[in-house]
């Protein structure tokens, strides 16, 4: 029979050994939502160290709840490439596709994690490491920590790239704003996310999806509210597209 401190031993002593090896990637991705997840997927599959945080205890985004609850997602099919690779199922309906939120989410971290790529949720980025007017890394702590506001120092990760992959909330690309000063934008701010305009938002999430900082590239939702896009809601292609494009240059960077 296996012994209860047996099992707590194989726990902590695997998961403390994987984040001892995950301390100096080539990629560190803020966020598991869907732009995240693929760009894990992609980065890792061409042989990068890729380690993503999640500060939430589940991965997937806003993905998971569709629209309003409704378990379904739309894609759109340019899309469709990425959804095949990822083995995730759709039906056509209009000049969209369909598809399960649940399988979609589900095979997206599946895909990402049989690529290669590390994943640790309930841990929150809450500064970054900048040399030489260049982020090199993440500063890391657990996420009940910052939920019940003790006071207990953070540990580091270096990285060659980072990716705020945070969506809405934009969480890295606002430290770096506020300690670093100006971004890659047309005021050297963060623009903020407008208001919903799914067809718009679409067409523009992958042209805005590049570095904002030296090191530090923005992806999905983060890099419409960056550069002053809308919002889409519950479709996700450019999500997936922005994820595909955003490994692509930082592979370009870091190569």
């Amino acid at each position: 029979m296996i012994e209860e401190i047996e099992i707590t031993k194989a726990i902590i002593k695997t998961s403390v050994d994987e984040l001892m090896d995950s301390l100096q990637a080539d990629v560190v991705i803020g966020g598991g939502g869907p732009s995240g997840l693929v760009a894990g997927k992609y980065l890792a599959q061409a042989g990068k160290k890729v380690v993503l945080f999640e500060r939430k205890l589940s991965v997937g985004g806003g993905m998971w709840g569709g629209g309003m609850m409704f378990p379904k997602i739309v894609v759109q099919k340019e899309a469709l490439g990425i959804m095949d690779e990822f083995s995730i199922k759709y039906e056509k309906k209009g000049s969209s596709y369909v598809s399960s939120s649940i399988e979609a989410v589900s095979k997206l971290i599946s895909g990402c994690c049989d690529a290669g790529c590390r994943i640790f949720n309930c841990i929150s980025i809450e500064d970054v490491m900048i040399r030489e007017n260049c982020v090199c890394g993440v500063v890391i702590n657990w996420s009940t920590v910052e939920i019940s506001g003790l006071h207990v120092d953070p540990v580091t990760v270096s990285a060659k790239a980072v990716i705020d992959a945070t969506g809405h909330p934009l969480e890295i690309c606002k430290i770096v704003e506020r300690k670093a000063g100006k971004l890659d934008t047309s005021t050297g701010k963060i623009l903020g996310e407008r208001s919903m305009w799914a067809e718009k938002a679409e067409s523009m999430v992958v042209g805005n999806t590049r570095q904002i900082f030296p090191g530090l590239y923005v992806s999905g939702m983060a890099a419409n509210a960056a550069f002053g896009a809308p919002r889409m809601g519950p479709i996700f292609g450019g999500m997936l597209l922005s994820g595909k494009e955003v490994s692509k240059k930082v592979l370009e960077a870091i190569d």
